[in-house]
C-alpha cells in the first residue's frame, strides 16, 4: 500500500511536500505568532501520535478536523501555507509514513525538537535526512 503525497497549486507543477517545507513554514508562523504556533505544534504532535497505517487508497483522513482550522486560522497571515493545508498534509504524510514505515518516528521527532526549542541546525538536519 505504498503511496506518495503530492499536490498541485493552481498554475504550478505537481509537488511532493517534504518535512523541511512544513518546518520552514512553521518557523515563519512562529516569528509572527509564537504562542499560537507552539499550540499548533503541540496539536500536530498529538495528531501524529493518533494516526495509524492505512490499507485504503486513497486513505481516509484520520486526525484532520475543520474545527482545528478555525482555531489556528490567525496563523494564515504568516508563511506560505494555510493552516488547513498544513493540517491536511500532515495527516496524509503521517498516514504515508505509518503505512510505509510502521516503526518510523522521524516526523514525530522533528516536531518534538521544534516544540522543545532545539537549534535550527538540528531541526533542519533531521527534516532533510534521507
Amino acid at each position: 500500500m505504498d503511496f506518495i503525497v503530492k499536490y498541485r497549486e493552481p498554475g504550478k507543477r505537481i509537488r511532493t511536500p517534504k518535512h523541511i517545507h512544513l518546518i520552514i513554514d512553521l518557523y515563519l508562523k512562529q516569528s509572527g505568532n509564537y504562542e499560537l504556533t507552539m499550540k499548533l505544534i503541540e496539536h500536530i504532535i498529538e495528531m501524529i501520535k493518533s494516526i495509524s497505517s492505512s490499507s485504503k487508497f486513497p486513505p481516509d483522513m484520520q486526525a484532520y478536523s475543520s474545527k482545528d482550522v478555525k482555531r489556528f486560522s490567525k496563523l494564515d497571515e504568516y508563511g506560505e501555507y494555510s493552516t488547513e493545508f498544513l493540517l491536511v498534509i500532515t495527516d496524509l504524510i503521517m498516514i504515508q509514513e505509518k503505512t510505509n514505515y510502521p516503526d518510523g518516528t522521524m516526523n514525530l521527532k522533528i516536531f518534538e525538537k521544534f516544540r522543545d526549542g532545539a537549534d535550527i541546525f538540528s531541526i533542519v538536519s533531521a527534516a532533510t535526512f534521507r
